[in-house]
């Protein structure tokens, strides 16, 4: 008999420790159905780790107890959750990129033509029905790899709701979208609260908390240190409860006298940017606004010279640059942190030494080219202290850590090379937000030092915040452009949607 009647999920006294490292510490968690439940805490809180081993992909440590839908269950595979009714949307991407985007929503679960051969006519057309109920105009048969990181999030979420499970949980699904699309997918969830579904909603973003969620649960360091309603908390409160501290600021603006112009980009035209020109300066956040697809990251990229230049004008410090690969945007003084760490930032299986000081090898060797290791391990330190990366040392591999820690590393690797110019695309994406706090101080410290900064954000309060002026991209194009005083929310939102 269910001890606790009306819930959907009931998890009791669930431990679990990694390499002698406690993650979660006897913790209880409660949903039940036509809930939408925040877990948050900061990045290696164990949030993560309490939803994998719900979702049977790792086992607890413990004997603890687990019910859902009033029985007792014990998942030791995916598969087995997804049977009985749970789905998870995973922080970091996990999409087949040379398959279609049906073949990625139907993986493992093709429907069957009377033939018993695949059914790939209702494979595309439920695809385009579940693509269209999250407002996105995405082929069904349109490779992953041609998507962007927003539209690839999309279809993680699209596969999801194919499932049409009891319970689904949401680990960061917002952090590659926009406003417009967040705003979707918050009708997406409401509705399936309306039909009695269970959510658990993970995000470091505290205002979708309050404008989306019902209840919330907090861990602190694996253990469960506040659960309760949404509408008993302010911001304020529910940080103090995530770091145990108060923070006052949550974007800190540096103001600071203008510089020297440091990068002048004049008629620039590649793929996805449509000739854009612009100014930068010294000691200036310049932000860059936009919804999906507008092209921001494929001007970041065509800046630091992953992308080919089709026309335009780059300089720094006055002096022309050629770009036609990456080294050519180092040795010019650019630095670039993609928005997608797992692809294009860090190599996984390497440790955090190896991917911290892969591309600044050249800073730490001596006259005969051998690498001075202490020099490195200093500096390889001295970026994990300022970070508060919580690792088990640098000779850790970056796929243990947290999706937040994660990000810290991809940031300071760029940091690393001593830019003049540093392009940030999405920096703070799955950080929670006491490290975004710290990141965007060091971001003010670089600022102050007379750095060029970048910022390609869709986060909103972050762009407004944090930056010194924001120009608005739509279709490859500069659409509007503001001076901090200038800027607020919808003055940038008209721009963005032409």
């Amino acid at each position: 008999m269910d001890p606790n009647p009306g819930l959907l999920l009931d998890l009791q006294d669930v431990s679990k420790g990694f390499n002698g490292v406690t993650v979660l510490d006897g913790v209880d968690f409660h949903l039940r159905a036509g809930e939408v439940m925040a877990l948050i805490g900061e990045n290696g809180a164990g949030k993560s780790t309490l939803m994998r081993i719900v979702t049977g992909i790792i086992p607890p440590d413990s004997t603890s107890a687990m019910m859902f839908r009033g029985r007792s269950v014990t998942f030791t595979a995916p598969r087995q959750a997804i049977d009985a009714g749970i789905a998870m949307i995973h922080q970091e991407l996990n999409l087949l990129p040379h398959l279609s985007v049906a073949d990625n929503i139907w993986l493992g679960r093709e429907p069957l033509n009377r033939l018993g051969l695949i059914d790939r006519g209702r494979m595309r057309r439920e695809a385009a029905t579940l693509l269209q109920r999250l407002r996105q105009p995405i082929d069904p048969d349109q490779p992953v790899a041609s998507l962007s990181v927003g539209q690839q999030q999309m279809v993680e979420i699209a596969r999801a709701l194919s499932l049409n499970a009891e319970l689904l949980i949401m680990d960061e699904p917002t952090d590659a979208l926009t406003d417009v699309e967040t705003a979707v997918l918050f009708e997406v969830i409401r509705g399936l609260k309306a039909d009695g579904k269970g959510i658990v909603y993970i995000s470091h973003r505290l205002g979708e908390i309050f404008a989306l969620c019902d209840s919330v649960t907090v861990l602190r360091d694996g253990h469960m240190v506040h659960r309760g309603a949404v509408a008993d908390l302010d911001e304020a409160a529910l940080i103090r409860h995530m770091v145990g501290r108060s923070i006052t600021d949550q974007y800190p603006y540096l103001p600071c006298p203008a510089g020297p112009e440091r990068l002048a980009v004049d008629g620039l035209s590649a793929e996805g940017v449509n000739d854009v020109g612009f100014t930068a300066a010294g000691g200036e956040i310049l932000g860059f606004a936009g919804l999906m697809g507008a092209g921001r990251t494929e001007l970041g990229k065509a800046i630091f010279g992953a992308n080919r230049l089709r026309a335009g004008r780059i300089r720094v410090d006055g002096a022309d640059v050629r770009l036609r690969h990456p080294r050519d945007g180092v040795a010019a003084g650019i630095a670039y942190v993609p928005e997608d760490r797992k692809a294009e930032g860090l190599i996984q299986a390497h440790s955090i030494h190896t991917n911290m000081s892969l591309a600044a090898l050249n800073r730490f060797c001596g006259p005969a080219g051998v690498v001075r290791r202490g020099d490195e391990r200093t500096a390889i330190e001295r970026f994990m202290t300022a970070f508060s990366v919580k690792a088990h040392g640098i000779g850790a591999e970056v796929c243990t850590l947290s999706g937040g820690n994660q990000q810290k590393i991809s940031l300071a690797k760029a940091l690393m090379l001593s830019p003049k110019v540093v392009i940030l695309d999405e920096p703070t994406r799955g950080v929670d937000v006491g490290a975004r706090r710290e990141i965007y101080s060091l971001i003010n410290e670089l600022k102050a030092k007379g750095l060029c900064i970048l910022l390609m954000s869709s986060d909103m309060p972050e762009l407004l915040g944090l930056s010194d002026r924001i120009l608005v991209m739509a279709g490859g194009r500069i659409t509007g452009r503001f001076a901090r005083g200038e800027a607020t929310q919808e003055k940038i939102m008209a721009c963005a949607i032409g």
